[in-house]
């Protein structure tokens, strides 16, 4: 799990905790449900912040800045893999199928990174 940090059309930066998977070309996607927040906020401001601790104890935080976007090219989650691969323990806990999963959290984004800080 990461927290994907956006800012309000107000200035207000506001994070949310997200599953993500790190691409090939080192984008990161994040599946969101639609009519979230985040998504408001990324169209005033795309600049996003993704902070996770990687040892789980806080001796090893990564935070990467970058640029987010809604894709349009990206499968749905049940469709996706690597995706279901990495999740899918988490994703039958919680709600049961990959295909519940896809349907509530059905807007794909990429980010794309500008500057990691580790």
């Amino acid at each position: 799990m990461a927290w994907l940090s956006t800012v309000t059309p107000g200035g207000q930066p506001v994070s949310v905790p997200v599953w993500f998977l790190v691409r090939e070309d080192r984008s990161i996607l994040i599946y969101s449900e639609a009519g979230k927040a985040k998504l408001r906020n990324l169209e005033h401001n795309p600049k996003v912040t993704i902070g996770l601790d990687v040892t789980d104890l806080g001796r090893d935080i990564v935070r990467i800045d970058g640029t987010a976007a809604r894709a349009t090219d990206v499968p749905p989650a049940d469709q996706n893999p690597a995706f279901v691969r990495k999740y899918l323990e988490r994703i039958a806990a919680i709600f049961g199928t990959v295909d519940r999963f896809a349907e509530k959290f059905s807007v794909p984004l990429i980010v794309t990174p500008t500057r990691l800080r580790a």
